[in-house]
């Protein structure tokens, strides 16, 4: 039996449709097929696959039934046909039971496709291509250190969004905007966190680092190398009071009896980056009670902090870079010596890698060549031994500045510790005190002990259950004691 549609599927916007839809539909089992095959996910292809092509199946099926109303109204015109107010199904008529047949042949391929690709679609932009390397541009700082981050393994959305399909809504359509950003070349450089509207991390963080595990003491290990000409390596072995070292105390000590259940702890800050933290407020949930420290060095309106409204502390508040960690060229350049990356050996190399590195460059070519050229020009050796340790400053370089999106270390603060920011100076500095006369205080072992420290070949060793004074890497007496390590060791603002 001959096939035949309806006379008014005979033009060439019905054509053009059937066309795009044919052809749109190859390409969509095509290239499902060849991404099924692949293990690895490619941002470019699941968009083409699951958002693009898509459109051009549904714009397809739409100029069928267009150029079929065209015609249709063209024949009317014409008095070719009589004006009939709603299509008439006649299955007596060989065209009408072709054109039904086609259509729910069609139309069940169509929800077919359409269920696979939504949920293709839906499980596409979850993914980590999706967030990372779709604005290869705007994302290139998150996606590098998130490839380098303790989270490597974590999906983005595992964090900014977590579960439920709420805050899925809220995000998709806060990324509408991003897009429209991201088109019209109108979005901050550098991007800002998004301290605002980011979801508690009570919410995403607790779902698998829960707040009732007891943690014991953990030993941390810090390698420096001094700007001097022989590059001196200086080592410091922590002993952190992460929380609950005695499983008989609970977490009724350590850092993280900031998160014990029994207690919550609230702050008011003066900026927005919440360095400046005036008053904070510790509540007691068993008893209700209430002890409010205010800062003595704060200049903050108490009127204003009143009508402000508290934030509750949670694991943000300190761990506010898990995953897009920007370090300082100190600490990058250090860890690129320790790795070898960068030769110790050479006289003098970290300080000319760190003033190198520490220059504000327009772009990353002209960064790589001005790094490359300023180590030469301070460092006379031998350019073959020369050259892996310029590969390795600018590698580093590569993994925590990033000159077209202006992100360096100063631009995000990290309040994980006290070195280059506040940090935990924040409320543990001895001038925030109560009515009562209780002070936060900034007692060095209410975090860690000193176990070992100075220069590699001559460390000192801390006796048993003890913990060593602080030793600053150069003499500067009892400087350190009197004023935050910040105060010294900060970058200006950008």
């Amino acid at each position: 039996m001959k096939l035949r549609l309806p006379d008014s599927f005979y033009n060439p916007v019905s054509y053009s449709g059937a066309a795009i839809v044919l052809i749109a539909v190859f390409m969509f089992v095509f290239l499902f097929v060849i991404a099924s095959a692949s293990s690895m996910e490619r941002a470019y292809a699941g968009i083409i696959l699951f958002i693009v092509i898509p459109v051009f199946i549904i714009l397809g099926l739409l100029l069928i039934p267009l150029g079929m109303w065209r015609r249709h109204r063209q024949e009317q015109k014409q008095g070719r046909k009589r004006e009939k107010a709603f299509p008439v199904l006649d299955l007596n008529q060989p065209q009408h039971r072709t054109a039904a047949l086609l259509f729910s042949i069609g139309t069940l391929v169509f929800l077919f496709l359409s269920a696979l690709g939504s949920y293709e679609a839906f499980h596409f932009t979850e993914s980590v291509p999706f967030c990372g390397q779709l604005c290869h541009k705007v994302m290139a700082p998150e996606f590098t250190a998130y490839q380098v981050s303790a989270h490597a393994r974590v999906s983005c959305v595992a964090c900014h969004v977590g579960a439920g399909a709420n805050w899925y809504v809220k995000s998709k359509l806060s990324g509408l905007y991003q897009v429209y950003a991201t088109l019209m070349n109108n979005y901050p450089r550098p991007i800002p966190t998004p301290i605002a509207n980011l979801r508690p991390a009570r919410e995403t963080c607790e779902s698998c680092h829960w707040p009732q595990k007891i943690y014991g003491k953990q030993q941390r290990r810090e390698i420096y190398y001094l700007p001097d000409d022989s590059n001196t390596r200086w080592e410091m072995e922590l002993l952190m009071n992460t929380g609950g070292g005695n499983p008989a105390l609970g977490q009724k000590s350590g850092i993280h009896w900031h998160i014990n259940p029994d207690i919550q702890v609230a702050y008011f800050a003066a900026d927005e980056k919440r360095l400046e933290i005036p008053r904070v407020i510790l509540t007691d949930l068993r008893t209700q009670k209430q002890t409010v420290y205010t800062s003595m060095m704060s200049g903050g309106d108490d009127a204003a902090l009143q009508a402000g409204k508290p934030r509750i502390m949670d694991c943000i508040d300190c761990h506010n870079r898990p995953s897009h960690i920007y370090r300082d060229p100190n600490r990058f350049i250090n860890i690129a010596m320790a790795s070898g990356d960068i030769d110790p050996s050479l006289p003098g190399i970290k300080r000319a890698a760190v003033e190198a590195v520490m220059i504000e460059y327009e772009t990353p070519q002209t960064a790589m060549a001005e790094i490359a050229s300023k180590i030469r020009a301070e460092v006379s050796v031998d350019e073959t031994r020369l050259a892996h340790s310029i590969r390795g400053a600018q590698q580093a370089y590569n993994l925590n500045i990033f000159p077209a999106m202006k992100v360096r270390w100063s631009a995000y603060p990290d309040h994980i510790g006290h070195l280059t920011t506040p940090g935990c100076f924040r409320c543990h500095d001895d001038q925030h005190v109560s009515e009562e006369g209780r002070v936060i205080s900034r007692a060095c072992d209410l975090c860690h002990m000193i176990t070992a420290q100075g220069p590699s070949a001559e460390l000192e060793y801390a006796g048993s259950q003890q913990s060593l004074p602080f030793n600053h890497l150069e003499d500067i007496g009892d400087a350190w004691r009197e004023t935050n390590c910040s105060d010294c060791h900060h970058t200006p603002p950008m």
